[in-house]
Parts: structure tokens; sequence; C-alpha cells
């Protein structure tokens, strides 16, 4: 069965920590979106490091460009 694919606009403080608390739950694979350059691929990789300390292995990405967003299952808007 395919993962759920979660995408998160907006990748501050609320971003990283929702991805964080969805990456605990193993809701699903999750991309994080910003239009800070380096922002939301830096958290993503904080968070995947992180992974298998808090044992769950959710796949992270961080991107800039909408496109990441396409075929999620669900978007959550942070930005703001």
């Amino acid at each position: 069965m395919a993962r759920n694919k979660i995408s998160l606009v907006g990748a501050g403080n609320i971003g990283g920590t929702l991805a964080l608390l969805a990456g605990l739950k193993e809701l699903g694979d999750i991309t994080l979106f910003d239009i800070a350059e380096g922002m939301p691929q830096g958290k993503a990789l904080d968070i995947a490091q992180a992974a298998p300390i808090e044992g769950f292995d959710a796949v992270l990405a961080g991107a800039n460009d909408y496109t990441a967003l396409a075929g999620s299952d669900v978007v959550i808007v942070t930005a703001g």
C-alpha cells in the first residue's frame, strides 16, 4: 500500500514542528515547501536525521518549487 504524501506550505517554526509530529505519528511522507532558499531543505534534513533516533521512517524532502506538491494527499498551509 502506498504511503500518504503530506505537503506543508511554510517551513517556519509551525511547519517544521508539524513535519516532526507527522513523522512521529507515521502519517506519511512529508514535503516541506517555502520560498526561502534552503530553509525547507535544511529543516527536512534536520528531521530526517532525527528519524532513526525517534523511530520513524518517513521520507522527508524540502522544496522551493510548487511542483514538489504534486500528488499530495494532504496540503497544509502554515505560512503566514
